[in-house]
């Protein structure tokens, strides 16, 4: 083998062998650009912890977590306070006390004066005056209040809290009540388009704002050991006639319900008529009995499980 041959099994090289040029030194880069690029990551949507992202929350396809966290909220606190049983009541934002409807009366009598022909100023005063001669069941359900925060348990019933819809009117007067006994209520407002403020007679620890309608209906009926419904519109008659499908379907266990106001509620729940229709059957008009007056709803509340036991 010449000098000029590589060896056997060594590569002959195509040319001259290449070196790799060594790093450019690093001369480090601007701290403070590291430090921006840094928080513009942390402050970036992606890096935020999911249950901090309200954006990602809201988003339609988050509905279920949603409806979830509406729910356990409440449940938890409920839970850890020992709210076990309630007396839900139900009734019309509208229905104020007497003073207030009392200076809504007037203010339409002043308007009609100074225009007798507005068929409106007509119509507002004829509001007024039914709603002043209804104000009289703000103090029904007040006196209701107290009565149940008053109360104690007993053998065949257990002690329990008012429940409402947190509320202005009849929500409002049957927290009062409670409130002025000293008792605990709890309050399950909604949160809405246009916005209504809890009423100030809450616990300030069972004061809650819930957004879906559905998980608000399940609190107020889940502990619920009577159900009381004063003169009301859509959303009282909503829950009316929900709770009263849920006890004819069997699909919550029997309860007291008591309807407020008997004129009122013959006028608008037309019972006869759907049994005559055969849309009900005449046992289906007994799943609720009628009431004037808050100790008239107490007693058939106490006398509803003195006579079949508690439930």
């Amino acid at each position: 083998m010449s000098a000029s041959q590589p060896p056997a099994g060594r590569p002959q090289a195509a040319g001259p062998v290449a070196t790799v040029a060594p790093a450019a030194p690093d001369k480090g880069e601007d701290a403070a650009d590291l430090q921006a690029r840094v928080k513009r990551l942390v402050e970036s949507q992606s890096y935020r912890q999911a249950d901090e992202d309200a954006s990602f929350l809201q988003r339609p396809e988050m509905c279920g977590v949603r409806l979830q966290l509406d729910f356990w909220k409440t449940e938890e606190i409920l839970q850890r306070r020992r709210i076990d049983h309630t007396v839900v009541v139900y009734g019309s934002t509208r229905l104020v006390e007497p003073d207030k409807a009392s200076r809504r009366l007037d203010g339409a009598r002043r308007a009609l004066d100074a225009f007798p022909n507005d068929a409106e100023c007509v119509r507002e005063l004829a509001v007024a005056e039914r709603l002043y001669d209804k104000s009289a069941f703000y103090l029904v359900a007040r006196e209701l209040g107290n009565l149940i925060g008053h109360s104690e348990a007993t053998s065949a019933l257990p002690k329990l809290t008012v429940v409402t819809g947190g509320g202005p009117g009849i929500m409002e007067a049957a927290n009062r009540g409670a409130y002025e006994a000293g008792a605990a209520s709890i309050g399950l407002n909604i949160s809405l388009p246009h916005e209504q403020l809890p009423n100030p007679y809450l616990s300030p620890d069972l004061c809650f704002r819930l957004h879906y309608f559905a998980i608000r209906k399940l609190h107020l009926l889940e502990r619920a050991k009577a159900a009381v419904f004063f003169p009301g519109g859509y959303g009282t008659c909503d829950e009316l006639f929900e709770v009263l499908t849920l006890l004819q379907t069997g699909k919550i266990r029997p309860l007291p319900v008591l309807l407020v106001g008997e004129d009122f509620w013959r006028r608008a729940l037309n019972i006869d008529f759907l049994i005559d229709e055969g849309m009900i059957t005449p046992a289906d008009a007994k799943l609720f009995v009628f009431a004037e007056t808050a100790q008239h709803i107490w007693a058939a509340i106490q006398a509803w499980y003195e006579r079949d036991g508690l439930r």
